[in-house]
């Protein structure tokens, strides 16, 4: 039997970490004096000391770095009187970085730097480094948001030649091409999107047909029309992969220039688009389709809470989005607008029902909205508003996204879907023992499963105290969407074809299936055999990048959310919250409040007594009261800690006289 593999260590903050085997379902345990020279990223050669078919992990030694992940460390300098050292912000970096005398004279005490590895941990001894950037102090503005820049070494600033090319495209469209496009510049279309929002790349018209269908028109910015292939812009758009959200800034993909400009899809000037025209039917079936360049010109620029404020006061719902003055003024300015909401009310709510018949998961997971002050500090962190407006374009892209998905796949040429495949069976028996405590159960077929039987608990979940913690179990329990070259079905919304075609701007698969269509339409779809195994080729390759673009982004866009959270709460210790516990651990109990912060109650802040761990039902019982603590119960915590340079917030029980 082979003995030693190569594999991707993952460290842990206690020190031990785990390999990961390509192709294997079974991670290698390494403990913490077995972790060698390895850093947490590092391609490592592991050999195995024990595999024992019985334990959940097989045990081994790493023997060999390949490759290191990482050179670059950014965390906080600690300096003594003769030398210092760096701590990373990345706890699973599990060594500190020694910095001589010589290599720190300049540098203060609590300052956040970027350090340079110049040898690697080994046996008992730490990492060295020489320090080549001072960020700031840990407390100055913004500090914590750049180092995560560069934690994550993101391409924060354009380079001179994609900015020069950028600003090289006019900012008008070229009348030449207007010919050539289906003008849909006479027909009331409207952006829908968030207040704050800036690049503008979708816009939706709905209108009933004679025969008692939907006719919905989707019209995405045609970004590949100014992105064109090979370009230092198209290159630029590959490395990054995807726009990255970090509370008060982003990380754009594409240049404001054009994310802001000429392919932001502005109210009342002519821009051009790539439209889907779809005719649904009253059941919500797409009955037929088209795919069109086109020349729109925006109506009106709607906000979600503007659209939710003229459906409420037509459907004679009060509320108090807005002043009364306010919204005098909205629903004068919008007078005409009125039942074209109206007609996009129905049929989302049409294609919502479609869907949930389907099996289509509503996981109700809310979303934090964190408020900053002028200097960055969060001020606020609440549940994110979302009406059924958000809803409506919700449904218009999935539909615009199925649609696209399916036609291509039938054509079958190159393109890039977005796959999301049938969670494995062992995970779906592990989430069942999960929910039989709370009384719910996954419907398992003869070792299959269909989506609807994760949409029967969803539902039967819906509106009770128990419905958040349930909606996260399944979604840890789901597979990672991701994208791929050929079509494997999405699992989540339920759908056999699904791609993301919405938004170029910020997304690079969007942008080469936008070129693709352009290149299909400009060539009736009678592309060369060599041209289709060119692109296929490069479908395999983006997809590829863009996931791995995807995952990256999603870390640092958690990462800066968990370090505002913890700088909001540290003001908030000492302050009692009711929340739900979210998780079980054999080191103690998360609990999420209702403002979507979560947070740890070790063992000796539960009470004054031993708890045993229940790992099989994830469940806490207090050895002499008997207490169980199990999760979806409510229970009321006391901020004891909270540390935004840890990213850590900790509770604690409030009625620790348990006996």
């Amino acid at each position: 039997m082979k003995k030693e593999f190569t594999g991707i260590f993952r460290g842990n903050e206690k020190g031990f970490g785990f390999v990961k085997i390509e192709g294997e379902e079974r991670e290698i345990y390494i403990s913490r004096g077995d972790t060698g020279e390895a850093l947490d990223g590092d391609e490592v050669i592991v050999k195995i000391l024990e595999n024992d078919s019985r334990k959940e992990h097989s045990e081994g030694k790493i023997i060999k770095v390949v490759s290191h992940n990482k050179d670059k460390i950014v965390g906080v300098f600690e300096k003594s009187r003769n030398f210092g050292f760096v701590v990373p912000d990345d706890k699973k970096i599990n060594t500190d970085i020694y910095i001589s005398k010589k290599n720190s004279k300049k540098i203060k005490n609590k300052q956040k730097v970027v350090v340079q590895i110049t040898k690697y941990p080994k046996g008992n001894k730490s990492a060295e480094g020489k320090i080549i950037e001072v960020l700031g102090s840990i407390n100055q503005a913004g500090v914590d948001m750049l180092s995560l820049v560069k934690e994550y070494d993101l391409p924060y600033e354009f380079s001179e030649p994609v900015i020069n090319e950028a600003k090289s495209i006019k900012q008008e469209i070229a009348k030449k091409d207007i010919p050539n496009r289906l003008d849909l510049r006479q027909k009331e279309i409207f952006t829908i999107d968030g207040e704050d929002a800036k690049d503008l790349d979708d816009a939706v018209a709905v209108e009933k047909l004679e025969n008692g269908n939907f006719m919905l028109n989707v019209s995405i910015a045609d970004v590949s029309y100014y992105v064109t292939e090979d370009s230092k812009l198209d290159k630029e758009a590959i490395l990054r992969g995807t726009s990255i959200y970090m509370l008060d800034r982003v990380i754009p993909m594409l240049p404001k220039e054009l994310s802001n400009g000429i392919c932001s899809l502005n109210q009342g000037v002519d821009r051009f688009a790539i439209t889907v025209l779809m005719e649904i039917d009253k059941k919500g079936n797409v009955v037929s389709s088209d795919i069109k360049k086109s020349i729109i010109n925006v109506t009106r620029r709607m906000s979600y809470k503007e659209v939710q404020a003229i459906l409420n006061d037509a459907n004679g719902v009060k509320d108090d989005l807005y002043k009364k003055e306010e919204k005098q003024k909205l629903l004068k300015e919008c007078l005409n607008y009125v039942s074209h909401f109206k007609l996009m009310e129905e049929l989302a709510k049409i294609l919502k029902n479609r869907r949930n018949i389907a099996g289509s998961l509503n996981l109700d997971i809310p979303e934090s909205k964190i408020i900053l002050d002028e200097n960055g500090i969060a001020i606020d962190v609440k549940k994110y508003d979302m009406y059924f407006s958000n809803e409506i374009i919700e449904q218009f892209m999935l539909t615009a996204n199925e649609t696209v998905a399916e036609k291509f796949y039938w054509l079958e040429l190159p393109f890039i879907y977005r796959v999301h495949e049938i969670p494995d069976i062992d995970k779906i028996k592990e989430l069942n023992t999960f929910l039989w405590n709370l009384g719910y159960k996954i419907k398992v077929s003869q070792d299959t499963v269909y989506p609807k039987a994760f949409a029967e608990v969803l539902e039967q979940v819906k509106g009770k105290p128990e419905e958040r913690v349930v909606s996260n179990l399944i979604l840890r329990t789901l597979k990672v969407a991701r994208y791929e070259s050929e079509n494997k079905g999405h699992f989540g919304i339920a759908s056999k074809y699904y791609c993301h075609f919405t938004s170029p701007i910020r997304r690079y698969p969007d942008l080469f299936i936008h070129r693709m269509i352009s290149k299909y339409l400009n060539e009736e779809y009678k592309l060369k055999e060599e041209s289709i195994e060119k692109y296929k080729a490069l479908a395999t390759k983006y997809a590829e990048s863009s996931s791995e673009c995807e995952k990256i982004a999603q870390k640092v866009e958690r990462d800066a959310e968990d370090i505002k959270k913890a700088e909001f709460m540290q003001n908030k210790i000492g302050e009692e919250y009711e929340g739900v516990i979210s998780s079980v651990t054999s080191f103690g109990i998360f609990v999420e409040l209702d403002n979507t912060v979560e947070g740890l109650i070790r063992f000796e802040d539960l009470g004054d007594e031993y708890f045993i761990y229940d790992e099989q039902r994830k469940i806490l019982q207090g050895e002499r009261s008997k207490k169980t603590y199990k999760i979806g119960d409510k229970i009321r915590i006391r901020v004891k800690f909270a540390d935004k340079l840890s990213r850590r917030i900790d509770f604690e029980n409030t009625n620790l006289n348990i006996m």
